[in-house]
Order: structure tokens, then sequence, then C-alpha cells
């Protein structure tokens, strides 16, 4: 069994459960407690959110790491490899160790079936625990109340954002949703929202258990950006205030640096000011507003990539776009899943790209190109369907001028496929903000 290599592991996991997605708590707990698995780590921040979740736990981890905290992060999905959903002190979980740790759950779990994500959760915590943390960073993969990582009870909780995604799961409200995502608080222990406008239910919530602090953006945190800085207000760990004026900018949005500030502040006692700029310029994420530069038929062309899938990750895309200088045509590369909103993502964008190239996902839950084009076309855009990313990539890479930019977007799968072919393009990261 542990002779297994990563990818048989991982092409095991996926046929070891009849669904990819069944929500609930007992079966995890069942076998958490056959491995003996305490807490992933002293001390726990679990993030969760419709949108926002990945940058909070980067800007989290890095704001730890640089007052010198060893910082474990679980998150999902991965872009290229799975061994990005695993970080354990600034470092990607090797092969070596995803597989003894499989080995260790599948030993654990008996006859009790796990789905792939419950099995990567419980790898996730046993490796964690092995390595010595002192905080763990558990990003939500779906929902907060019955997501695998909400067998442990998190010392904050994090909710950056409340929009409509995974209606089958969550619902189809607002408040549905964040009655949800609430599951993870905890009695008498501390929350953040990120949200500027939280449904009533999560007053709700948190009172009746009563969290305590109950931090929310624009109430007892906020930011306010300059042109070339930006200043945040909170609190600290004992209710006192905390001003930090003249932040520099940073590649990864500020509105997900001050929650994740705010959550840095109610677990440390006294952070030092160098260390938390110094935290906060060095966080990074892979496809969140990702510019890049390749060599393509011997020309550059600037692309930027953001794995924005739904709705309210299309309107941010869209004030970051536009906040953007250019001199150039946008050029949209366009994937989605059948399960996300399309009209609801299209009409935020549309008016973004001078043209519209969109293609067929590598996924059996990909909407058809030629469904994405007849929705553009009817909103009058300019648009091409094609069978593949690469198809579509190339294509716009083929027409961009030195001046363009091409926009990788709308899934995961979207930016992977992206991400696999500037590997083979000479592609580079571009120093510097992103807008």
């Amino acid at each position: 069994m542990s002779e297994r290599s990563l990818a048989d592991w991982l092409a095991y996991l996926e046929q070891l459960h009849p669904t990819a997605i069944d929500m609930g708590l007992e079966r995890v707990r069942s076998v958490a407690a056959r491995l003996g698995l305490g807490r992933p780590a002293p001390r726990v921040v679990t993030v969760t959110g419709t949108n926002g979740k990945g940058s909070t736990c980067a800007f989290l981890a890095a704001l730890l790491g640089a007052e010198g905290r060893k910082v474990g992060i679980y998150s999902s999905p991965h872009l290229q490899r799975y061994n990005e959903r695993v970080w354990i002190d600034g470092d990607l979980a090797s092969d070596g160790a995803l597989c003894e740790a499989f080995a260790a759950v599948e030993r654990a779990r008996g006859d009790v079936s796990l789905t792939y994500f419950e099995m990567g959760t419980l790898a996730a915590f046993w490796l964690f625990e092995r390595a010595a943390l002192d905080v763990a960073v558990l990003e939500v993969g779906l929902g907060g109340r019955l997501d695998a990582v909400n067998v442990v009870d998190a010392d904050v909780a994090v909710l950056t954002s409340i929009g409509l995604d995974h209606a089958e799961w969550l619902g189809n409200t607002r408040e549905s949703v964040a009655t949800e995502k609430a599951g993870i608080f905890r009695a008498g222990r501390p929350a953040v929202c990120g949200d500027l406008d939280p449904p009533e239910v999560l007053e709700q919530i948190a009172r009746s258990l009563n969290v305590e602090p109950w931090l929310c953006r624009g109430r007892d945190f906020q930011l306010q950006a300059g042109t070339d800085h930006w200043d945040w207000q909170g609190v600290d760990r004992h209710g006192q205030p905390v001003h930090l004026r003249n932040l520099p900018l940073l590649e990864l949005p500020i509105e997900n640096a001050a929650v994740a500030l705010q959550a840095f502040y109610l677990l440390e006692a006294a952070p030092d000011e160098e260390a938390v700029i110094r935290g906060l310029r060095s966080a990074r994420l892979t496809g969140r507003f990702d510019r890049r530069r390749a060599l393509y038929e011997g020309r550059s062309v600037q692309l930027l990539l953001d794995v924005g899938h739904n709705p309210h990750a299309a309107e941010y895309l869209a004030r970051r776009l536009e906040r953007l200088p250019h001199s150039g045509r946008r050029l949209a590369v366009f994937g989605l899943l059948a399960d996300k909103d399309l009209q609801g993502v299209v009409a935020a964008l549309r008016p973004q790209f001078d043209s519209w190239a969109v293609c067929t996902l590598d996924s059996s839950r990909a909407r058809p190109a030629t469904e994405l084009a007849a929705v553009l076309e009817q909103q009058g855009a300019a648009v091409c369907a094609y069978d593949s990313v690469v198809q579509a990539l190339e294509a716009s890479c083929a027409q961009a001028g030195a001046e363009d930019l091409v926009v990788v977007f709308g899934s995961f799968y979207c930016v992977a496929e992206c991400l696999d072919w500037l590997e083979r393009h000479a592609g580079e990261k571009v120093d510097g903000l992103a807008g």
C-alpha cells in the first residue's frame, strides 16, 4: 500500500466513494478517532467564504510566518499538483509525505467509505500533527457546517464573503449560504466577517453562540485605500484599537488582506509592524489576478490569469480590470463549468473585453463552448468558440499586440491548462502591482 506513487493514490481516492461530494462529518470524525488525531496545531484558523478564501489564507500564513510562527495551510482545489493543497512552514508537502499520510488514513478507515476530499483532509491533519506547527490555517472546501475541515474547532473563524454558488448544496439565497458558512463558528470564540453587507442571520447566529468578539468589516475593522497606499483600522485580542498607516499596495486584494489582518491581530499579542508589512508583501497565490508574460511565435504576450468563476468573483475582476492601466485591447479566454451562473458572470465582465475566445474545458462537468458563445452573441460580444483551452489561448495570443492583454478566467481548469501551456512557452511572472 505504502509503495503506491502519489499518482496511484490519487487515482485510487477518486474511485473510493460512490459520489464526489457527500456532505457530513460522521465518517471523518470516526476515522480521525481511529487515527488518534487531536488538533492539527495548538491554534487553528478556519476560513470560509464564497470568494477570497485562498488569498485570505495566503495573507494570514504570510503574516504569521513573518512573526516566526510555524504555519500549515490546507486548501483546495489545486491547479497543477495535488501537493499545492498542503503547505508546511512555507514548503509544499512532498510526494513521499503525502503517500505516507494516505497510507495511514487507509489503514485506519477500515470499512468507512471516504470521499477524495475527506481522505485528503485527514491526510493533511495527520501531516500537520507530526510537523509540530504553531498554527494551522484551514480553507473550507464547500460551505462550512458539513465540510470535512469543520471536525476541528477553530480558535478564530473567518468568513470572507457571501455570494451565491453551489446552490444545490448551500441553497439559493444569501441567507441560506450564510447559515451554512456560519457552521464554522464556535461558542465563545472569535469570528471575523469580511462581507460589507452580511445577512441578518449571521448576527443572529453569532449572538446565539455568544461568539466573542464578533467582528465585521466596515463596522469593527476597515480599510481606506489611497492611490499609492492604504490604511487599516481594527482591534487586537484585548479589544484595543489598532491603526496601521501607509501600508504598501499589494498584488493580492487588499480587501482580503484587511480580513486576514483582523484575524491575525486576534491571534498575536503584540505583532511587530515591520514584520506585518513584510508578511503582507510576501503573500502570493497562483491564479489570482496573476500577471504573466509568455513568448509565443517570437513575440512577448501579456497575460492575466484569474480563477474567478461566479458572479461575485466576476464583479470583483471587472472592478480590478477597470483600474488597470492599459492602452491596448483586452482579449478574453473563457471556460466555465455547467453548474456555474453563466449569465451572471457574463453580465459582469462582457463590457471589459474587446473579444472573447470561449472553450470547452477538459471536464465531464464542462459547459460546451457553443453554449458560452451563444450567450455572448446574444449580448453583442465578438466571440469565437474552440474545442480546448489551448486552442482558445493560442488563437488569442496569435492576434495579441504588444499593448494587448489576454485574460484567462472562468474556472480552475482554465487557469491550470494555461499554466501548463506557459511552462512550454517561456512563461514568466510579471513583478509589480496588478491594479
